[in-house]
């Protein structure tokens, strides 16, 4: 009676057809998640036959679910490019182009926080496509975002899109030396540059507390110990 009670309580048996679908999911997102690896490692020229030996699949399973590399390319950046796109739209939508502004700054910062290599959909040259003109759509929006909270006297008028550029790349060094869980160095360094940005009249964004000495301490430890 036992052994029939613990029996019922297990979950029904895929069918061969679930089953078949649930492991070709599970072999598309091993071959998206080493194509991006190997993307960030190498650039966009690496081999799909270097992809499919990092995936641990084979080349016919990879050009099943791929049939060619910008395929698989518009794939791997779709998720991120469209998060980007639905950020700067959002912000550019604020009717206080000033806040639409500290809003898109911080935001990409916790974005880059939470998923280290999304500043890559920012800087990496995509192949003509979906995903570039999705990009290059966002990037058109930022400068625009950029021309706006000037015209609002809050931004300052020599700051421009290189500057946000310079400022993921310090917010790159701070998470990376923090570690995770990420720190509020992050969201203090945002917040001070953006208080750099802003004109002397301009309405400034609450200043988070800075990190504790010996966590700033450490974390510069783990920097200059860090290969490269």
């Amino acid at each position: 009676m036992a052994q029939q009670a613990v029996i019922a309580d297990l979950p029904p048996s895929p069918s061969p057809a679930e089953a078949l679908r649930a492991d070709a999911e599970r072999n598309r997102e091993r071959i998206l998640a080493a194509a991006r690896r190997l993307f960030s490692r190498q650039g966009l020229g690496v081999s799909m036959t270097a992809i499919a030996r990092e995936a641990e699949v084979g080349n016919a399973t990879l050009f099943r679910r791929f049939a060619t590399k910008e395929l698989l390319i518009e794939a791997a950046f779709m998720d991120r490019v469209n998060v980007y796109s639905n950020l700067v739209t959002t912000c550019a939508d604020d009717p206080d182009p000033w806040q639409g502004f500290t809003d898109y700054v911080q935001c990409v910062c916790t974005l880059q926080a939470a998923d280290p290599d999304f500043v890559e959909v920012l800087t990496i040259t995509l192949p003509a496509g979906v995903v570039e003109t999705r990009r290059a759509e966002a990037d058109r929006g930022v400068l625009d975002l950029i021309a706006r909270a000037k015209e609002t006297g809050h931004l300052r008028k020599d700051v421009d899109d290189r500057d946000l550029t310079i400022l993921l790349m310090a917010n790159s060094s701070v998470l990376r030396a923090s570690g995770p869980p990420p720190s509020s160095a992050s969201r203090r360094l945002a917040a001070q540059l953006l208080r750099a940005y802003a004109t002397t009249d301009a309405p400034v964004i609450p200043l988070p507390e800075a990190p504790p000495r010996t966590d700033l301490y450490h974390a510069m430890i783990r920097l200059l110990r860090s290969p490269g």
